[in-house]
């Protein structure tokens, strides 16, 4: 038996490097591991917790699917699907909503930082977004979710679930494991936030040589150089920690290293270095993504051969479900 991990994007936007870096590059590398079986989706239900243009949201769900399936995740090797086109991830929130205390969703730090000076404002569907994100991963019975430490804590949540579900109902769900890869914490090309699109400080994905050019000319580096002749730290460079670490060879990133700390090279060479070697990851992306987005027929057909899959296993789950909570007989 294959272990089956779960995780899911929101299609809100563009997907950048801080996505792919963060998310998409770990599902391609499990996907292709002959040990997992990959179950993928656009959480289009999670992109309505915060104010949209409901005239955009299709757009932003082709984007997201194109994309990933431009980045390596295919029919062969993962299930990819469209949250909403299974109803019963919805109807198990329900459940759980009604297995869940308003206090262990208040204490939720996404939560609360996501709320923070919106009183009563805040809608509802931002505070209870931690029971439907359960009810997408034990829908399916996911053994594993790749998460980074910011998502610890409402996997934790999912895992109290399944233990207070399978207590008081019967044994129905695993509870979840968490799949930690390397921390991958982008910074946005300002070098002062985390790259979010609200934020306008990404690359993303499909951008040419061209433009992601004219994002890193303008990037902020080491304060320290403010001539060519000045040594600086690297450490302390955001083009080397959040971009060169994960798209530079070891060999390489030694000696911008070390060439670095003594003004050998200078952060225009640092980050044409950096350019040409994002352009040889990265436009094979690209070229495959504007394929897809050209005909997107092959791209719809792995989405809806995916709901058909994860509507049976739901289908299944909720079965179970419906007779332990005593609605069927």
């Amino acid at each position: 038996m294959k272990k089956r991990f779960f995780s899911g994007i929101q299609p809100t936007g563009e997907i950048h490097i801080g996505n792919y870096l963060g998310a998409i590059q770990r599902w391609v590398e499990l996907a292709n591991n002959p040990e997992y079986e990959g179950i993928l989706s656009i959480v289009d239900y999670h992109a309505m917790t915060m104010p949209y243009e409901a005239k955009e949201l299709t757009a932003k769900i082709k984007e997201a699917a194109t994309m990933i399936m431009a980045c390596g995740i295919q029919p062969h090797n993962s299930i990819l699907f469209i949250q909403s086109h299974v109803p019963e991830h919805t109807e198990l929130a329900w459940i759980f909503n009604c297995n869940c205390t308003m206090g262990e969703l208040s204490r939720m730090t996404q939560f609360k930082d996501k709320s923070q000076d919106r009183g009563e404002s805040v809608w509802a569907g931002l505070f209870t977004y931690p029971v439907l994100q359960a009810a997408d991963i034990l829908l399916y019975k996911a053994q594993y979710v790749p998460v980074g430490e910011d998502q610890l804590q409402h996997l934790e949540l999912s895992r109290d679930i399944a233990r207070r579900f399978n207590a008081r109902f019967g044994e129905v769900f695993p509870e979840p494991q968490a799949l930690l890869g390397e921390a991958r914490r982008v910074l946005g090309i300002d070098g002062d936030k985390k790259m979010s699109k609200s934020l306008g400080n990404t690359i993303s994905l499909s951008e040419s040589s061209q433009e992601i050019w004219k994002k890193l000319s303008t990037a902020k580096t080491d304060e320290r150089r403010k001539r060519r002749q000045d040594p600086g730290i690297p450490t302390d460079c955001n083009i080397f920690t959040s971009y060169h670490r994960y798209f530079t060879g070891k060999e390489e990133l030694a000696t911008i290293d070390r060439e670095c700390r003594c003004a050998g090279i200078g952060c225009m060479d640092c980050k044409k270095i950096l350019a040409k070697n994002m352009e040889t990851i990265l436009s094979p992306i690209r070229e495959k993504y504007y394929e897809l987005k050209k005909d997107f027929s092959a791209v719809e057909q792995f989405l809806n051969a995916s709901a058909l899959r994860c509507h049976s296993i739901a289908q299944e789950t909720m079965t179970e479900v419906r007779k332990k909570i005593g609605i069927r007989w």
